[in-house]
């Protein structure tokens, strides 16, 4: 009876020791079919967890992708529509082998305390490469808080970067993307409402009491990016600022109140098969759009858009051939689920055969 009674003794630990690890199990698998689902959700994943990372400038230099984020981080500033709460205060350089290969961090690049006329808020950069020097251009509101757009240069485009002492002369707002055509010309994109400030700026001179908004003339047709085209130094510009001209399907500029199709930050600009794509974000309305021209000074007709929204307020990208095929580099909130702290991520860019760029829908449905 003793050994029956350890017999059913042993019997009901083993029974519950089997249990516990069927539940423990359970939980694991119910916690990685979580897992799954939530990744499941998004077309790709983030390239880089261990920092936040947004706005991605993607470039080949030396065979190698190069990317240029900004560098998100919680600053502990409210949210609000001017993007205090976007508190970026370095830039880290990655790079890849190739798509989906491991993203090496080479650290920070620049950081604000280098740049002498800096004041806050160091927002989206881009890269150049011209006659063995590297540039990073970037947006950085001096010391009156006015959004200005500086360069640094480097003889590695992993940096570290040097910046000149004081911004671009005739440079204002946000988002520059550098576009160097099959001729060696240079040019500029560059322009951001709302918070980027370029409701702000009227014949040229900037007005601190300026609309918040570009809201206030919406039967008009909306601000537009800038471009300018950049001297050999690629240091100055060369000529005025002229508008980027974005013209409806009967050739008419696109209106204020046509949110889901007029410009607002985040220009990108691309070449192929001999035209010009001037791709941007509608920002509130959170689309990517393009349009295509026959120069890099425009006009430039839509066509509509080419990506949907991710998950979070902001879009912003780059568009980039690798070995002969095309890649939107990209960002959305996965990680962290709040708009000011986002990740970079990557996925094939298809060209139509009638030229327009083939839809990608970031999420899952």
């Amino acid at each position: 009876m003793r050994n029956i009674k350890k017999l059913s003794g042993l019997a009901l630990v083993m029974a519950l020791a089997v249990t516990s690890s069927c539940q423990q199990n359970a939980k694991k698998n119910t916690s990685e079919t979580a897992d799954t689902s939530k990744k499941s959700k998004y077309l790709s994943q983030p390239l880089i967890s261990e920092i936040y990372t947004a706005d991605p400038s993607a470039h080949v230099f030396n065979g190698k992708i190069y990317i240029y984020p900004s560098h998100d981080i919680d600053a502990g500033v409210p949210e609000n529509d001017n993007g205090d709460h976007f508190a970026m205060n370095d830039y880290h350089i990655l790079s890849m082998d190739s798509i989906n290969g491991k993203v090496t961090d080479h650290g920070v690049g620049l950081s604000i305390k280098d740049i002498p006329w800096a004041g806050r808020q160091l927002w989206a950069p881009d890269a150049a490469f011209k006659d063995g020097t590297y540039y990073l251009y970037f947006p950085v509101k001096d010391k009156q808080d006015v959004f200005r757009i500086g360069v640094a240069t480097a003889k590695d485009p992993a940096g570290p970067f040097k910046a000149e002492p004081k911004p671009i002369e005739g440079s204002f707002s946000i988002d520059p993307a550098v576009f160097t055509d099959t001729d060696g010309s240079s040019y500029m994109y560059f322009g951001g409402i709302w918070g980027g400030q370029l409701q702000r700026w009227n014949n040229g001179k900037y007005d601190a009491n300026g609309s918040k908004t570009d809201s206030q003339k919406e039967n008009e047709p909306a601000l537009t990016a800038k471009i300018a085209k950049l001297n050999k130094d690629m240091l100055t510009f060369d000529g005025a600022v002229k508008d980027v001209v974005i013209l409806d399907q009967n050739g008419k500029p696109l209106l204020t109140k046509d949110h889901d199709r007029r410009f607002f930050e985040g220009a990108w600009m691309h070449k192929y098969n001999g035209k010009y794509y001037f791709t941007y974000s509608t920002g509130d309305t959170h689309f990517l759009a393009s349009a295509i021209g026959d120069s890099p000074f425009g006009p430039f007709k839509y066509q509509g858009t080419f990506m949907n929204p991710v998950q979070g307020w902001t879009t912003h990208h780059s568009i980039v051939e690798v070995k002969g095929k095309w890649y939107i580099f990209y960002h959305d909130t996965q990680l962290s689920n709040k708009t000011h702290l986002r990740n970079i991520k990557v996925t094939a860019l298809t060209h139509n055969p009638d030229g327009t760029i083939a839809l990608i829908e970031p999420m899952k449905k």
